[in-house]
């Protein structure tokens, strides 16, 4: 079955029993980004004109860079077209929600909604793809990474958390730059320029100490929380040479007031079975899934994701299979168990 029939299958199946505003824009999802908005500005404006204790500015640097994360969620909805249709508007309101983030709203429609969503965990055409023990084997400086134990690379992995949306955000900029006409090339690239140009020219403007609170702390923030989502989507599922959404995506269960804040960002089976339906209708999305794929569905808590995450490593093996390149150890991902298991052979030696 192609992709396009096993989306047809799903998407036939689930759509006749949502209500037809489902399928509807949903504008009123701007009034939160509307809220970030003034929380950022008001403790902006704490941190720059007042002299507060390092602490307390501790405790607005965790705002604003919850903040940060939550418009993310928005752009990423606003992007999908799904709170605003017409294209002008949805660009220019995407890229004031990923301001904090940096990122072109073009390049991150070409990267995500484009490539990723049309070609999710597929080994070669998804750019968010973990590597395989294949591609692993030709590259010297992570086969030396990959000596370490793995309760040290998952140390240094939930770390880099922290970084990795904005360094993997530079890198889609760098691959897919060119894929646009050269007279696009410099709006494209000035898109992601100027955001961060205003945030360096913010550090001249209110000194290196206030600038560390109002936006380096919030941004190591905003990516370690956008990427805590980003791992679990797809990262303990396997690889598929057809985009399955039941096979291939992971819905994290959060507290229902962190699905609020969040604009339900964990519901993402749902979002790559329905990418352009509001995020407010996932949970009936969910509802009908669960009553006719029950075994298909994969959902978890999202503690237990990243545990599952830590003890497992980031190396794919015959595409469903989780291991450790230099030892006999091998996991399953999702759909095919968890748990370690011994295996006879792997392709590299000590």
């Amino acid at each position: 079955m192609s992709d396009l029939e096993k989306f047809a299958v799903y998407a036939k199946q689930v759509k006749k029993h949502l209500p037809k505003e489902a399928f509807k824009p949903a504008p009123a999802r701007l009034l939160g980004g509307l809220a970030y908005l003034i929380v950022v500005a008001v403790c902006f404006l704490m941190i720059g004109l007042f002299p507060i204790h390092p602490i307390v500015n501790l405790i607005f640097s965790f705002v604003i860079g919850a903040s940060f994360a939550a418009l993310g969620f928005l752009g990423h909805e606003i992007l999908h077209g799904t709170v605003i249709r017409k294209a002008w508007l949805r660009d220019i309101l995407g890229a004031i929600a990923f301001w904090p983030l940096s990122v072109s709203p073009k390049i991150w429609r070409k990267w995500h909604n484009l490539t990723h969503h049309v070609h999710t965990q597929h080994e070669d055409h998804d750019p968010d793809a973990w590597p395989t023990l294949e591609k692993i084997s030709r590259m010297k400086g992570f086969r030396n990474v990959y000596r370490l134990p793995l309760f040290i690379r998952a140390f240094f992995a939930f770390a880099s958390l922290s970084i990795q949306f904005s360094v993997h955000s530079l890198k889609m900029l760098g691959i897919y730059l060119k894929e646009f006409k050269p007279r696009k090339q410099p709006e494209v690239l000035l898109q992601t320029i100027v955001p961060w140009a205003s945030w360096i020219s913010l550090l001249f403007f209110i000194g290196f100490e206030n600038w560390l609170f109002a936006f380096l702390l919030p941004l190591l923030i905003a990516n370690f929380i956008v990427m805590a989502y980003i791992s679990t989507n797809h990262r303990l599922n396997p690889l598929v040479p057809v985009n399955d959404p039941l096979a291939n995506s992971l819905t994290v269960t959060v507290p229902k007031w962190v699905d609020v804040l969040h604009f339900n960002f964990s519901y993402h089976t749902e979002h790559h079975l329905f990418p352009g339906m509001s995020s407010k209708y996932y949970p009936l999305v969910k509802e009908q899934i669960k009553k006719m794929w029950p075994d298909r569905y994969h959902e978890m808590p999202m503690s237990r994701a990243l545990k599952a995450l830590w003890q497992t490593p980031r190396v794919y093996f015959n595409q469903n299979e989780l291991v450790e390149p230099y030892s006999n150890q091998s996991y399953g991902s999702l759909g095919n168990g968890l748990n370690p298991k011994k295996v006879k052979s792997r392709p590299w030696r000590k």
